[in-house]
């Protein structure tokens, strides 16, 4: 079936960037965080019985902040409901939407949302950009790719579309003009091939607002989406990114992530200062029917009150939960286990988007 046309708003003739929005950093206030219910058995084959439960701990945790957004076919809702009410989720806090998805993973094929002040309001805009399930690895994704200008249209919300591919989880903002990505993702020749580095970074400036552009090198094993940032680095303030290391000089993981510490070290900021550099371990593999899963403690998401850390049941899971105790000393960090997640190859911020107020 053919999916209605969905209203492409554009305020002024500019970019978004260009006229004055940017990228919140995900700590700043949310209105709500978006999920996109788990529906398809190819993403956890054998386990996707258990992954909403894991969906619905998140909600809970989530919802004594913010409201909660749930995309859903309607075949999916009376189940997902009967869930969240296990699970002890405030369901006053949880708003439904009519949106169906392919895959359950939001942060990649999700709105992600714009702010600006004009005239003394606070104005906001989705950017719409591009998607093809991590280089056309997963068809179908006509309806993931559906879903941000959908999101616009049942929230009566401008639509900014852009024609780039570009995935939520590949990019990361301190809010202050400053974003993280990598060469490993953006410069795939299966996401944008008549794109030059210049190029995607004039098209991330005029479109998100930033001005500084950090540029990590390779991802760690197991993650199919070719590297993104959100399991390596993650701005945790302004000035402040926390880094994943691997401590093991045999493991797989060692080199590209001391290589990413290293241009860590040597980056600055959007005002030309050096980054806080806080560390946090790796835990340890997780591997399931002979395969190394993408497990990283940098797939955090920041909600409101609470971080929601993914776990692996491992010794490790103890240590990052301190760090993060440290570095979000106003939240609490709520531990989500993952082991059975991460069979999907994703984890809490996969999952998760914030819609900024």
């Amino acid at each position: 079936m053919t999916p209605p046309a969905m209203p492409v708003l554009r305020r002024t003739s500019l970019p978004p960037g260009e006229a004055g929005y940017r990228m919140p950093a995900e700590w700043e206030p949310h209105e709500a965080t978006w999920l996109s219910w788990p529906h398809k058995e190819a993403s956890w084959p054998g386990k996707l019985e258990t992954v909403p439960t894991v969906f619905a701990a998140m909600a809970r945790a989530l919802a004594g902040g913010e409201r909660v957004h749930i995309n859903a076919a309607a075949a999916l809702r009376p189940s997902a409901e009967a869930c969240l009410r296990q699970a002890g989720v405030r369901m006053e806090q949880v708003r439904w939407f009519e949106i169906p998805t392919d895959d359950a993973w939001v942060r990649d094929h999700g709105p992600i949302f714009l702010v600006r002040e004009s005239a003394g309001k606070r104005e906001r805009v989705i950017v719409d950009w591009g998607y093809n399930a991590w280089g056309g690895k997963y068809p179908p994704f006509e309806q993931d790719d559906a879903v941000p200008s959908r999101i616009g249209e049942a929230l009566s919300e401008p639509v900014w579309k852009e024609e780039m591919v570009l995935e939520g989880g590949s990019i990361e903002v301190n809010g202050r003009g400053t974003l993280l990505t990598t060469e490993a993702c953006l410069l795939n020749p299966n996401r944008n091939p008549g794109l030059s580095r210049m190029e995607i970074e004039k098209k991330l400036r005029a479109t998100l607002g930033v001005r500084q552009i950090l540029w990590l090198g390779e991802g760690i094993a197991g993650d199919d989406t070719d590297g993104h940032v959100d399991d390596l680095a993650r701005f945790a303030a302004p000035d402040t990114v926390l880094a994943a290391v691997e401590d093991d000089p045999e493991d797989i993981n060692f080199r590209p992530l001391r290589e990413n510490l290293a241009r860590l070290r040597a980056m600055r900021d959007e005002s030309r200062r050096a980054l806080n550099i806080v560390t946090l371990p790796m835990p340890a593999p997780v591997i399931y029917q002979d395969q190394r899963l993408p497990a990283s403690y940098l797939n955090f998401y920041i909600g409101n009150r609470a971080v929601l850390l993914p776990v692996f049941d491992c010794p490790a899971d103890r240590k990052a939960l301190a760090i993060l105790q440290r570095v979000f000393s106003g939240r609490e960090i709520v531990p989500i286990a993952c082991t059975d997640m991460i069979w999907g190859l994703g984890a809490c911020h996969c999952a998760t988007q914030q819609q900024p107020l």
